[in-house]
């Protein structure tokens, strides 16, 4: 269906990628390239966002108007006491903002500017150390307020889609816009930040009254089951989670609450922000409040998709000189070449695991070649970085500058592997493996689910390399282990089979050109349009079955299979007796997954579907040792950890005992008699994380 012709206007606290000079992230690509795409198909595109007191500079390269817009008023600040000592429990910011434009490829791009925004030119984003200490902290709040007064006077009564982006950045904008009928909010969520993210409450309160939606805090939700201390310090580890005290609010609540659709970058990472499926997270995440508001607004969720750059995408990698790139940097044209390229994030990016890796097989002899780039604009700070890349000479080539594009992709060109072994499912997309693999790199790549649309932990025949299993754990042994065995296996593929080589590198490379901007387009203009038309949203099927909310589906919706894999017999009997053969299959699925619940609830409802063998190793699976010890059995678990909690103090944020236990035989574990409270932390070999009691005696 053709659009019909629509005001959009992308608002976020950086949206300058139409400039290099005035770029800080991938945020600003994103958003030029979508805008470009979306003026090209006849709709009027704005953009909004601040001037970063970088005018005069742009006024040396571009014709900007200075608006006749001039708005004043006290900005007001209830300032959280337990952060902020030594400051007013409310201040308030005197603002005086104006508005200045650029008209460029068929966008407008207003910047707004006043002493509050104009602070940070060359960074822009306040340091997290200016928490409690500088007021400079809270220019992204001051854009928020500023924005939403913005759109409401310079567009008036125009009706338009207002497009946002990064929860943390706009939180306040769908509450603020909620009631205005000619304003259309749209959130996208940009990265994986934790989803239980909360601001102070009294100030988000008292800024919703100064925008006139007072009543736009999330509504009470059912409070949360019994609390799990150790669960809920582990967290902390994960980066999924962090606990706050009660007189803060959720922001993705906010903006799931009061948006009219929640944008993501891919399936993948809609499906991880829907559950937390197979994590550490999953079983907490189940029992907060946020869990119930993410199932009541579902329906607003939509892939609007990311894209490769047009650049990329248009350079020819055969006409790259592999021979010279890779002489140039002093490694070997003759062997496979391997090849990583992101920012500089040790735990992030998996890029301990993966200098380990490549230290482990070069120094057992394999001979390969590793390009690998952690971008951090200096010289590396972490010695073993260094003293892997002296001890590989010849092999390793490890740069951390920033260098022209033409050059990454020269790079990825000359290799026959690009490696990503992203953890804690914090990418959301990962523009870079797309790139590598337009240049026909195959991926070696942990099994995220924001990374799944590159296909590479697909079976066959859509398999476009290798994956390992995901990780949620730093300076992960496991990790490191599976991409050591993975590169072997990729060299013995190079050598050994080169046609299948050849193969996974050209369906890789064809995978990744089908993310282009103008699929993107299309993807957010088909969502756009049906809410302009005023077209409800629907929650598709197959989305609740994934994520086992029956009781949003019909009777004829539901599937066996669905039924099976989130160990509801209820919901399987709206389709089909439950009978003993389907008990089998639902305790052996449960089993599989180690969901002991389930499993235990089939024993008592259909004793005579499972055998006394494995009522035994269900009942025994975790036991007292000759020594008093726990011994804790179960075949297809590749690590189990001993998780205490900390006593509760002052500190909110207490950290957890965590002990790995001692593997004395395949699948047999063991460790110290656990302490009260403790649980055991299971890491099968499908790569799922998940957690069992820790019973003793």
């Amino acid at each position: 269906m053709t659009e019909p012709p629509m005001h959009i206007i992308e608002t976020y606290f950086e949206c300058c990628g139409f400039d290099h000079t005035f770029l800080q992230g991938g945020t600003s690509v994103y958003l030029w390239n979508l805008s470009r795409e979306f003026a090209a198909r006849g709709h009027r595109v704005s953009l909004v966002t601040p001037a970063h007191g970088r005018l005069d500079d742009l006024r040396g390269r571009y014709e900007v108007e200075d608006l006749g817009y001039s708005d004043e008023y006290v900005l007001p600040l209830v300032l959280d006491p337990q952060v902020w000592h030594g400051f007013p429990a409310e201040t308030g910011l005197p603002v005086r903002t104006t508005a200045h434009r650029i008209r460029l490829d068929g966008v407008d791009l207003y910047f707004l500017s006043n002493e509050h925004l104009d602070r940070l030119p060359d960074t822009f984003y306040p340091p997290y150390s200016a928490k409690g200490r500088d007021l400079v902290f809270f220019k992204p709040l001051v854009f928020q307020v500023d924005s939403v007064r913005f759109l409401r006077h310079w567009f008036g009564g125009e009706r338009a889609i207002v497009h946002a982006h990064e929860p943390f950045y706009h939180y306040l904008l769908p509450a603020a816009l909620r009631d205005d009928p000619t304003k259309h909010v749209v959130s996208t969520v940009q990265s994986n930040m934790p989803i239980t993210k909360k601001v102070y409450a009294p100030e988000v309160r008292r800024l919703l009254e100064l925008l006139g939606t007072p009543d736009g805090l999330p509504r009470e939700h059912p409070p949360a089951g019994p609390d799990l201390e150790a669960v809920r310090q582990y967290q902390q580890l994960t980066h999924l989670h962090y606990e706050y005290p009660p007189d803060h609010v959720a922001v993705y609540q906010l903006v799931l609450e009061n948006a009219d659709l929640i944008d993501f970058l891919s399936p993948g990472q809609l499906d991880f922000y829907a559950s937390f499926r197979d994590t550490p997270f999953e079983a907490l995440f189940a029992q907060l409040p946020l869990a119930q508001a993410v199932k009541e607004n579902a329906h607003k969720m939509f892939v609007g998709g990311c894209a490769i750059s047009d650049q990329w995408l248009a350079w020819d990698p055969g006409e790259v000189d592999r021979s010279a790139v890779l002489e140039g940097l002093g490694l070997d044209p003759a062997l496979p070449t391997f090849f990583h390229n992101a920012r500089y994030a040790l735990h992030h990016k998996g890029q301990l695991e993966l200098m380990r890796a490549v230290d482990r097989v070069l120094g057992d002899g394999l001979a390969a070649n590793f390009v690998v780039r952690c971008i951090s604009g200096a010289p590396l700070d972490d010695p073993y970085f260094r003293e892997v890349a002296e001890r590989h000479r010849g092999r390793l080539h490890l740069e951390s500058e920033r260098v022209d594009e033409r050059r990454v992709f020269e790079y990825a060109s000359a290799a026959d592997f690009c490696l990503f072994p992203s953890k804690f499912e914090m990418d959301t997309f990962l523009i870079a493996q797309g790139e590598a693999m337009v240049c026909g790199a195959v991926p070696i790549a942990t099994a995220q689910e924001g990374m799944a649309h590159f296909r590479h932990a697909r079976p066959e025949p859509e398999a476009t390399g290798l994956a390992v299993n995901r990780s949620f754990a730093e300076d992960d042994p496991l990790l490191t282990a599976a991409l050591a065995a993975r590169i072997r296996e990729a060299v013995a593929l190079w050598s050994g089979d080169p046609a299948r080589h050849r193969e996974l590198s050209q369906r890789a490379a064809a995978v990744a050109r089908q993310f282009t901007w103008e699929h993107c387009a299309d993807l957010h203009l088909a969502a756009f349009g049906r809410l302009w038309r005023g077209e409800p949203a629907e929650l598709p099927a197959e989305r609740a079955l994934r994520h086992g909310w029956f009781d949003l589906l019909k009777d004829e919706e539901i599937t066996e299979e669905a039924a099976l894999a989130h160990g509801d017999p209820a919901a399987y009997a709206r389709r089909a007796p439950v009978d003993a053969p389907a008990a089998r299959r639902f305790f052996h699925a449960a089993w599989e997954r180690a969901d002991f619940g389930t499993c235990e609830r089939i024993v008592d409802r259909f004793p005579a579907a499972v055998t006394a063998e494995e009522v035994r190793a269900l009942r025994e699976r975790c036991s007292a040792g000759g020594d008093g010890g726990l011994v804790y059995r179960l075949p297809h678990a590749e690590r189990v950890e001993l998780v205490t909690p900390a006593p509760r103090g002052p500190a909110a944020r207490a950290l957890p005992g965590v002990r790995e236990l001692r593997r004395t035989a395949p699948g047999v574990f063991e460790g110290p008699p656990p302490r009260p409270g403790a649980r055991l932390l299971l890491t099968l070999s499908s790569g799922r994380v998940t957690w069992d009691e820790a019973r003793h005696g």
